[in-house]
């Protein structure tokens, strides 16, 4: 116990979150999807600030282009191939051993999502898509959890916290998913790695003020332009009619909009999902596949490289393509080898 008070006196000392927000972050739980740059910055702070249990989901793996930004990660983890949430899992767990911090190798979707958000009593925002942003919006009102959303890209960011009940909601200010090629990407028009850093910061201010029980965290949208710097707060009343937080509308949590494929946040990648719930044997799957191309069990998924794409198959019958950027074509991929 004089190792915990020692590990958190100086964050203990501020006067508005004092012993016991230390004792409430110690019993929180706190969901946080997407080990981006957002997620990693996030879970870092909020680990460090002796949250009790974390659970990260990521769908993706570590990349040498995600390292200037992606502070849990190193060449190694980009060299291998990692999971993302399996090697954010590790870094942490090495920062902080006193809590619980689970990695989940996933795709977040209207399947799994509330099993996946069984228990938190906060989710935090660290995705790369509307998708998925108004996914979590639905699990969050249904189950009555606050959450906090972030996006960045380029200098520019933003954040919000959405708590229900009581502050307007993302489909407040989104209605629905944007058309492809209509947002800007990391891709598209790149990103510093100070603006999801000063992003995740505002996320995991607000936060740590709604795990402690401040009930006068704002709704307001903060907005934060890291080459200037400046962060300013806009407004974010709550829609009269809002389809979600006022008629109780789930359209994203009932699959109605869940895409069967997409483009990812990277350069030529392309996500495929199963059309149902299936749990591949990796083992026997190599077997089979060992004359399609170079096959390689990364513990975690296999990789396969048929000498034009690179095709990342996982346990949960998800594959992500590098390569292509043609949906068709990584769609064709994937049955060719997997099946229809």
């Amino acid at each position: 116990m004089e190792e915990i008070a020692e590990r958190y006196s100086r964050q203990a000392c501020l006067a508005r979150l004092g012993r016991e927000g230390q004792r409430a972050l110690g019993r929180s739980s706190v969901l946080i999807v997407g080990c981006g740059a957002l997620g990693c910055v996030a879970a870092g702070m909020l680990a460090r600030a002796g949250v009790g249990r974390l659970r990260l989901v990521d769908r993706d793996i570590v990349e040498l282009a995600n390292l200037h930004r992606q502070g849990l990660f190193s060449e190694r983890d980009a060299a291998e191939g990692t999971p993302k949430a399996a090697a954010a899992a590790e870094a942490l767990r090495a920062a902080n051993s006193e809590i619980e911090i689970e990695g989940v190798v996933a795709d977040l979707n209207w399947r799994n999502a509330p099993a996946l958000s069984e228990g938190a009593g906060l989710i935090v925002d660290g995705t790369d898509n509307f998708e998925t942003r108004l996914l979590l919006n639905d699990v969050a009102l249904e189950r009555g959890t606050p959450w906090i959303y972030g996006g960045a890209v380029a200098a520019q960011g933003v954040a919000k916290a959405v708590v229900p009940g009581r502050t307007s909601c993302l489909r407040c200010l989104v209605d629905s998913t944007p058309a492809p090629g209509q947002e800007p990407t990391s891709e598209t028009d790149g990103v510093i790695a100070t603006a999801p850093h000063m992003v995740a910061g505002v996320q995991t201010a607000l936060a740590i003020r709604l795990l402690i029980g401040d009930e006068e965290v704002p709704g307001d949208i903060y907005v934060v332009d890291a080459w200037s710097p400046d962060v300013h707060s806009i407004a974010a009343p709550v829609l009269r009619d809002c389809p979600a937080c006022q008629r109780g509308e789930r359209r994203f949590l009932g699959g109605a909009e869940a895409a069967e494929a997409a483009l990812l946040c990277g350069a030529g990648t392309v996500q495929v999902l199963p059309a149902v719930e299936t749990k591949l044997d990796l083992e026997e799957l190599a077997g089979r596949l060992r004359c399609a191309g170079k096959i390689e069990n990364k513990r975690f998924y296999l990789a396969l490289d048929d000498g034009e794409l690179r095709i990342s198959i996982f346990r949960d019958g998800r594959c992500v393509v590098r390569g292509t950027k043609d949906i068709g074509r990584a769609r064709a991929a994937v049955a060719k080898y997997l099946g229809g």
